[in-house]
């Protein structure tokens, strides 16, 4: 090789392990990991039941079924239907951004309007793990929750699992209240019909 050519390529040739390594660990951030085991479940729906909660808060969903459907997926968002019993209000919406994972709740009435408390979540502020991502309230979401009379949430702290071929959990935790929700992985079910106000 010509030596001056070989020397004007050094730089470069020092710079692809470098670029390797970034690449690499990029693939490996637990944010995108835990991301692309959600993806990897969009289009299915798994039946779930409360593994953890407060008996008189929650006694309405006790006896009721609960499906989870990862509905729509795409690059940056994916949308989470949560359905207990004939209840179609709830969806969780997933968002990916550069340095984040944002964590919103779609409430609606059964003729598709908004309910009062909607859109209301929080973002990741650590990168997590690979299987368990948390959302510490937001400042959008307190603010919404005084407005409601709702100060105990202005500490809610949200978090999901996703360990497949095993299982989904989603957990509401704050002062004196814990619920979790555990969801099948091992055995899909048919997807319910469309949330409300996602025809």
């Amino acid at each position: 090789m010509n030596l001056r050519v070989f020397r004007c390529c050094i730089p470069a040739l020092l710079l692809l392990p470098a670029l390797a390594l970034a690449d690499s660990n990029q693939a490996e951030r637990p944010q995108l990991v835990f991301w692309q085991a959600l993806q990897s479940l969009c289009g299915e729906a798994f039946e779930g039941q409360l593994v953890s909660y407060d008996e008189e808060l929650d006694a309405g969903w006790l006896p009721e079924r609960m499906v989870i459907h990862v509905r729509r997926c795409s690059a940056t968002q994916i949308d989470i239907p949560l359905f207990v019993g004939d209840n179609r209000s709830r969806t969780w919406v997933l968002t990916l951004e550069p340095e984040l994972i944002r964590l919103k709740h779609d409430h609606r009435h059964e003729d598709g309007s908004e309910e009062a408390v909607t859109w209301y979540g929080g973002h990741t502020t650590d990168p997590g793990r690979a299987w368990r991502q948390t959302f510490p309230v937001d400042d959008y979401s307190k603010a919404l929750f005084l407005t409601h009379e709702l100060e105990g949430s202005i500490t809610n702290f949200w978090y999901m699992e996703v360990v497949p071929g095993s299982h989904f959990a989603y957990g509401l935790t704050r002062a004196g209240r814990h619920l979790r929700a555990e969801f099948d992985l091992k055995q899909a079910v048919e997807p319910p019909p469309a949330p409300w106000g996602h025809e």
